[in-house]
């Protein structure tokens, strides 16, 4: 049995090849209308593409417009690794840890 790598320990080659494989699964789990799974497969995908991406893009204080949720921002307070804390503006108030590939780049937003 092989030992699965962390997404940290992965090439970018098998980030991408990770990420289509998870997205292919939460198709089917999808089309067999198995919820539960879809969403832990989307959300292993989008962890996944957080490691992708440079924190560096990301800057505490700033909003960032969450992808897949038009109309919802988040302000980062700080980050620890790929994942960006802060809160939902018009939220509860209350802390929580998002991977930065929820997070829409200001240039993304822009265009």
């Amino acid at each position: 049995m092989e030992i699965e790598k962390r997404y940290s320990e992965m090439t970018e080659y098998e980030l991408r090849q990770e990420i289509a494989r998870l997205k292919e699964r939460a198709k089917k789990a999808e089309q067999m209308g198995i919820v539960n799974e879809f969403a832990v497969l989307e959300r292993k995908a989008l962890m996944a593409e957080a490691y992708l991406m440079n924190p560096a893009d990301f800057e505490p204080g700033k909003i960032y417009e969450m992808q897949g949720a038009p109309g919802t921002f988040f302000k980062i307070s700080y980050l620890n690794g790929v994942f960006a804390w802060g809160y939902r503006l018009n939220g509860d108030g209350k802390e929580e840890g998002l991977p930065i590939s929820m997070l829409k780049l200001q240039k993304e937003i822009e265009e």
